[in-house]
């Protein structure tokens, strides 16, 4: 972990690259505002000019993880114009799970930081969540196109696709994704969702 230097004017996203690491390295519990501040060589105080609290600093940093790290690598799914509705569909969701998965074994403090804050900033994860079930809408909108899925409310049928797939994918579900069972579960639920569209 490479110290930062103050030489430079401190800005948000200084601030936010120095919190990631540092909260990587010893987990959100243990992370203190003056961690951030003695990794960037400042005091605390200037933290505080740049954000009003520890948690808002929190948040900060989990906005711009779930943005890079979920949201952006699904939209590139959500956008692809090859395949069929079904195909491309099984893949968003299956592109989501599998990142669920892989960070809260490889990035377990990131993961931990997400788990708590999807508790406690109610307003960013439901935009976070929006957004997620935006991508799910333009894939069930194109299979409407294509005659694959029956017409009907897309947002709606999307907001519950995304609900009924929320045991593989919600954080608060994340020590029941170790069942061996749950590749099979999964499929049966997808099985009765792409029933219903169909």
């Amino acid at each position: 972990m490479t110290k930062m230097t103050a030489e430079a004017p401190l800005t948000r996203e200084m601030i936010l690259n120095a919190a990631e690491q540092v909260l990587r390295r010893y987990g959100p519990e243990k992370t203190s505002v003056v961690d951030i501040a003695k990794f960037l060589q400042v005091s605390h105080g200037t933290l505080y000019r740049h954000f009003p609290s520890k948690a808002a600093l929190r948040e900060a940093v989990t906005e711009r993880w779930l943005y890079n790290s979920i949201l952006l690598p699904l939209q590139a799914e959500a956008e692809k114009q090859e395949g069929s509705a079904e195909v491309r569909l099984r893949l968003w969701v299956e592109t989501l799970i599998s990142k669920k998965r892989t960070y809260a074994a490889e990035e377990p403090e990131m993961f931990a930081m997400y788990a708590a804050v999807t508790i406690e900033a109610e307003e960013l994860i439901k935009v976070h969540v929006n957004g997620l079930v935006r991508q799910i809408e333009s894939i069930l909108e194109y299979g409407v196109e294509t005659k694959e899925f029956q017409s009907g409310n897309a947002a709606n049928k999307a907001r519950a696709f995304f609900l009924a797939t929320s045991t593989f994918h919600h954080p608060a579900h994340a020590p029941e994704w170790k069942n061996p069972e749950i590749d099979k579960e999964f499929d049966a639920v997808w099985q009765l969702l792409l029933s219903g569209l169909r």
